[in-house]
């Protein structure tokens, strides 16, 4: 059964848009050979941080919406911590849409 899940990505500003890009190419790559599906890349660019991280006080902020079976979560969060460029991540299952009631 897949669930729908999102991940937020904090990355390095530093890093070039190429690696970037090639950093989001690979976990869509990782979602897809595992039986998910990416619903949504969305990059919110550069954001100021309100503390800083790893001596940083900016980050690129990206956030992906896929539907994956469980156990891919854990590959991915395996991946994504030893990707060099992302420094902070939260992956969280998003619950289903509420059923509406007809009138």
């Amino acid at each position: 059964m897949l669930n729908n899940y999102e991940t937020l990505l904090l990355l390095s500003p530093e890093l070039a848009e190429e690696n970037r890009k090639e950093i989001l190419t690979n976990l869509s790559g990782i979602i897809e050979r595992d039986g998910g599906t990416m619903t949504l890349v969305d990059d919110w660019g550069i954001k100021t941080l309100a503390y800083p991280v790893r001596k940083l006080t900016r980050g690129h902020y990206v956030r992906l919406e896929y539907a994956a079976p469980g156990a891919l979560v854990a590959e991915l969060e395996r991946n994504v911590r030893i990707t060099d460029g992302i420094f902070k991540f939260v992956t969280v299952r998003l619950g289903d849409a509420p059923a509406t009631k007809e009138a």
